[in-house]
């Protein structure tokens, strides 16, 4: 009984995020983005104080991962292109030039933070190449516009 229990209490701990933090989040890099900086890079645990408070440790670090993989395998199902928009999305929504804020991504290689653990390497390959070549093209496009005004 008790693993049910579990289960319902799961259930209703990843609908909470779902739906009273994640569906407040307008793209999937932004969701991703927030999920991982929830995680500690060195210990790989998240903390949320609000679901902390109202549900035990182990479901809620479960729940955040799961949801962490759930967001990151949708982002890699995504076309290119519609990565491309969301990615975009996802940046302008940072303080600081747009320009700016894609070429510190693209030096500081921060989206390899947001691949959630337990993924194979192929995946994560994938994401990084995936990004890495979003943020050139973006970079790219922006600078061009900058070039014509």
């Amino acid at each position: 009984m008790a693993n049910w229990d579990n289960l319902l209490a799961n259930r209703k701990l990843m609908k909470d995020l779902s739906e009273r933090t994640l569906a407040h989040v307008p793209c999937e890099f932004g969701k991703l983005t927030y999920l991982t900086s929830l995680r500690d890079l060195g210990s790989g645990r998240y903390s949320h104080a609000g679901l902390e408070a109202l549900y035990p440790e182990k479901a809620v670090q479960e729940t955040l991962l799961q949801a962490h993989r759930e967001i990151f395998m949708r982002v890699l199902e995504m076309p290119l292109e519609k990565q491309e928009a969301d990615l975009a999305l996802c940046l302008r929504a940072f303080e600081g030039d747009f320009l700016e804020t894609i070429r510190l991504w693209r030096e500081l290689e921060f989206y390899r933070s947001m691949i959630p653990s337990g993924l194979p390497q192929y995946v994560r390959k994938l994401f990084c190449s995936n990004v890495t070549t979003l943020l050139g093209i973006l970079e790219t496009d922006v600078a061009k516009i900058q070039q014509a005004a």
